[in-house]
């Protein structure tokens, strides 16, 4: 399990923060240089140079949202006009793609991240702009919401790409586009003119994702471990019955995909943000502020419990708890994580979204005055995102497009580029292993440097 360094503070990390923005200048300055529009989405690399796949276009908001963190780090203007400029030309086309369970990833880290820094007065954006951002912020929440399959307890969920009959723990990341909507005072409106409750609706999401995705070791789940997390849950969609667990890109149902388990870790947290500053008139019609801060917080501490415990000392996960392979590495979770062995392969975005997570969950605990709980999640954060600012994760070759070292996209596909004369894929980076690695950068230095603390919705 994770060694947690409890001395480790925010401000130790300051100068390997700033060298990795360092870096992240080079590397998307690279990727802006090589990159063709019409190419579509950069995804992972492979032999060190981003490449596109086709299968949804989900990516696009990380290439251009990384630039807009740059500039919200470093205050290098070229990095806000580059990200504006092509989130502008480029994401238009996301704000109505009603094909996608994404729009959390594509839109809010776009115009979100837009809307968020002229709001803090960060950029040189004048009204009319603003307006353009909340408009798609608007479209994009309700174009999320609209799919959607009801259950047969009154709740229901934002369905993935595969259909109304499945349930991705990556969706819950997508509930910043419901939210962002909700609070520029959009509605749903669906036949008949019936209006939909954006708020109601994201929380009706987070309950079945929580009820269904995330496992507790109790009742329905008791023949199952605390913290373990489904990546899809499959129901009967005329009848809106549950019906089984399943996963798309993890090894089986009954193991934890480790990035989908980052996502819960990281979508409840930042939940349990969003819903702090709502008032209490407004979650009182959906069970009030104590029934959904505990299903919230429930879900947030099983899946972070469960990261804890079953990552490798320092903080960096292999791509599926149960992969077969890892039955051939003897103690494997005493030690720091291998990316170079000839089993199964570690995925650092992972921990770049899991430590995101984490520290979110320990700030939030903290500032209830849960001390214990907040400290030992949020001192882990710190502990991951060192390493992952480090060799061997920490990329500083020139000729490498990518930020984060050995992360991987669909081990179950076959997508990830393997070496020659190596028998894992190792080496690569993901588009959203380089965001999600500049996001918790972000939030950590902000804390360093006694700033606003960061969160999607400002």
């Amino acid at each position: 399990m994770i060694q947690i360094d409890f001395q480790l503070k925010p401000t130790d990390l300051s100068a390997k923060i700033a060298r990795m923005w360092e870096l992240s200048a080079r590397k998307i300055k690279a990727l802006s240089v090589a990159w063709q529009d019409q190419s579509g989405a950069p995804v992972f690399t492979e032999k060190g140079i981003y490449i596109s796949r086709q299968w949804t276009e989900w990516t696009q908001g990380f290439q251009f949202g990384s630039a807009l963190l740059q500039f919200d780090a470093t205050s290098e203007h070229e990095f806000f006009l580059y990200g504006r400029d092509k989130t502008i030309q480029n994401m238009a086309r996301h704000i109505t793609n009603r094909a996608v369970h994404d729009h959390g990833f594509n839109i809010v880290s776009t115009y979100g991240t837009l809307l968020r820094l002229a709001r803090e007065e960060r950029g040189p954006d004048n009204s009319s702009r603003r307006v353009l951002y909340e408009l798609a912020l608007q479209c994009s929440g309700v174009v999320q919401a609209g799919r959607w399959t009801r259950l047969n307890d009154g709740g229901g969920f934002i369905y993935s790409f595969n259909g109304p009959h499945s349930l991705f723990a990556d969706t819950i990341r997508s509930l910043r586009s419901l939210a962002l909507a909700y609070r520029l005072g959009q509605t749903l409106t669906e036949e008949q003119d019936r209006k939909v409750n954006l708020l109601k609706r994201l929380l009706q999401h987070a309950g079945a994702t929580a009820q269904y995705n995330v496992y507790y070791g109790r009742n329905r789940d008791i023949y199952d471990v605390p913290g373990r997390v489904a990546h899809e849950s499959i129901f009967h969609h005329p009848q809106g019955t549950y019906r089984c667990p399943s996963t798309q890109q993890g090894y089986s149902p009954f193991s934890t995909w480790t990035r989908g388990l980052a996502w819960i870790m990281t979508g409840y947290a930042e939940q349990l943000e969003f819903v702090e500053q709502c008032r209490d008139d407004e979650l009182e019609p959906y069970g009030g502020r104590g029934e959904i801060e505990t299903m919230l917080l429930s879900a947030a501490q099983a899946s972070c419990d469960f990261y804890l415990k079953n990552t490798p000392t320092d903080g960096i996960p292999y791509w599926d708890t149960h992969a077969p392979g890892l039955a051939l590495m003897e103690n494997y979770l005493d030690r720091p994580a291998n990316p170079f062995n000839d089993y199964e392969p570690v995925d650092s975005s992972a921990a770049a979204i899991a430590a995101q997570g984490l520290l979110r969950l320990g700030h939030y605990l903290i500032g209830k005055k849960n001390n214990g709980d907040g400290n030992r999640y949020f001192q882990a954060g710190l502990t991951v995102l060192r390493t992952l600012l480090n060799e061997p994760y920490l990329s500083d070759d020139a000729s490498h497009q990518g930020l984060i070292l050995h992360s991987v996209y669909h081990r179950p596909n076959g997508w990830d580029y393997i070496p020659a004369g190596a028998k894992i894929p190792y080496g690569e980076s993901t588009m959203w292993g380089d965001y999600h690695m500049r996001e918790a950068a972000l939030i950590v230095q902000r804390i360093a440097e006694n700033k606003k603390y960061y969160t999607f919705f400002g």
